[in-house]
């Protein structure tokens, strides 16, 4: 697989497509790091299908258990403003009084 710089990626992005369009996968380095990938679509359907294979497997063995449907409504949004006094003023205040 090969490796480019983001600077080097985004100057000649268009060569780039063209190697994956030939079906190289091309790793994307942030300052050395790897951060993404291009590469052919096939090849990304083909990991999905990988991916949904494995974790068929291990639902099948009984180690995950997939979710079914989403988030019930509501679950995410926030719960009650606290009232009285900070924790952390209540923390300090019986840290010096000696309780």
């Amino acid at each position: 697989m090969a490796a480019a710089k983001l600077s080097d990626v985004k100057n000649d992005l268009s060569r780039y497509v063209a190697r994956a369009r030939r079906g190289e996968r091309i790793r994307i380095l942030v300052r050395g790091v790897a951060v993404a990938e291009i590469g052919p679509i096939e090849a990304a359907r083909e990991r999905k299908d990988d991916e949904n294979a494995r974790l068929a497997e291990l639902e099948r063995r009984g180690l995950i258990r997939r979710g079914r449907g989403g988030l019930e409504p509501g679950i995410l949004k926030p719960g009650p403003r606290p009232r009285g006094r900070a924790t952390s003023d209540v923390l300090v205040e019986e840290r010096r009084s000696g309780r």
